[in-house]
C-alpha cells in the first residue's frame, strides 16, 4: 500500500515564541535564517523530544511527509555579535597542532564578529503526516520531550500550546482546516485594512511534493557533528483559506475588492 493510500494521520504542531531561526546553508559567520521552518529543523525538533543521539537514524522522521503555513511572517532580526578573549590575547582559531593545541589566529585577530538573524514575532502552523501508531507517538514526546526543544536554534524557545492536534485525514485538508493562529495584534492590523472581521484569510503555504517546481537543501541525512548531511526534497508553494474563528462584519466588501497597497500596510 503506497504512503497516499494508507492510512495517516496528521499532527498539527504551533510554532511559535519571541524568536525563532531556521537556517539551511549558513555557516562560518553569517547564520542567516529562511522566512518559514525547514524540514531539517522539524526533523530535529521531533529528535530531541524522542530523545534521540545526534548520530542517530533519521529515515523515519524523514520520511514524514510535511506541509508549513505562515500565520504570522514576523520580521527579521540581526543580532551583530563580538567575540575577544577577556586578557586582550589573540583568539585562537579552529584548526589545532599537531599535540591537538588550538592555533592562534594569522594575522593574530583579537575580536570575531559574526551576524545572527533571527525571526521575531512570528507564528507558523506545521502538519507532518505518517502511520498513524508513529505520528501518536511523536505527539506523546513532543508534550513530554526528553530534550529541550527549540524553533531552530538552541536558544529559541518555543511558547505554548505547541501540539494542536492530532488528526486522521490528508495533510493538506488538515492545515486548511485549522483555524488561523496570528496573535491578536496582528489580528487587529489585519482588521484595519479589511475595514472589518472576516471568516477567512489566505495564508502561504509549503507542502513536500514530489511533482513541486521548487526543490529546498533541508532534508536531513544526518545531525552527526563530525558527519552532517543533508539531501534535496521538492516542494509546492500554494495558499490556503483558513477559517479565522471570527464572523464577517464589515470586512466582506473590502476582503472581495482588489486592494494592491493594502499588502504593503497602506
Amino acid at each position: 500500500m503506497s504512503p497516499e493510500t494508507s492510512p495517516q494521520s496528521v499532527l498539527l504542531l504551533r510554532l511559535a515564541g519571541p524568536m525563532q531561526s531556521w537556517g539551511d546553508r549558513s555557516s562560518f559567520n553569517r547564520r542567516e535564517t529562511r522566512p518559514e521552518p525547514t524540514k531539517s529543523g522539524l526533523v530535529g525538533l521531533l529528535a530531541a523530544a524522542l530523545g534521540r543521539p545526534r548520530g542517530a537514524d533519521l529515515t523515519d522522521l524523514a520520511g514524514l511527509r510535511c506541509g508549513v503555513r505562515v500565520d504570522q511572517p514576523g520580521t527579521v532580526l540581526r543580532d551583530y555579535h563580538t567575540a575577544s578573549d577577556y586578557r586582550g590575547v589573540p583568539l585562537l582559531q579552529a584548526g589545532v597542532s599537531a599535540k591537538g593545541v588550538q592555533k592562534p589566529t594569522s594575522p593574530a585577530k583579537p575580536t570575531h564578529v559574526t551576524h545572527r538573524f533571527y525571526l521575531q514575532d512570528a507564528v507558523f502552523v506545521a502538519s507532518l503526516a505518517g502511520d498513524p501508531e508513529f505520528v501518536a507517538s511523536l505527539a506523546d514526546a513532543v508534550r513530554r520531550p526528553a530534550f529541550p526543544l527549540a524553533l531552530g536554534r538552541r536558544s529559541c524557545t518555543p511558547t505554548q500550546p505547541l501540539v494542536l492536534d492530532v488528526r486522521p485525514g490528508a495533510l493538506e485538508a488538515e492545515l486548511t482546516s485549522e483555524p488561523w493562529h496570528a496573535a491578536r495584534h496582528a489580528r487587529q492590523v489585519y482588521r484595519r485594512r479589511q475595514g472589518g472581521t472576516v471568516a477567512e484569510v489566505d495564508l502561504p503555504a509549503t507542502f513536500d511534493d514530489e511533482d513541486g517546481t521548487d526543490v529546498v537543501n533541508d532534508l536531513p541525512l544526518s545531525f552527526n557533528v563530525r558527519d552532517r548531511r543533508y539531501s534535496t526534497r521538492r516542494v509546492r508553494h500554494t495558499w490556503l483559506t483558513v477559517p479565522t474563528g471570527e464572523t464577517t462584519v464589515g470586512g466582506a466588501a473590502a476582503a472581495s475588492s482588489h486592494d494592491p497597497f493594502a499588502l504593503l500596510g497602506w
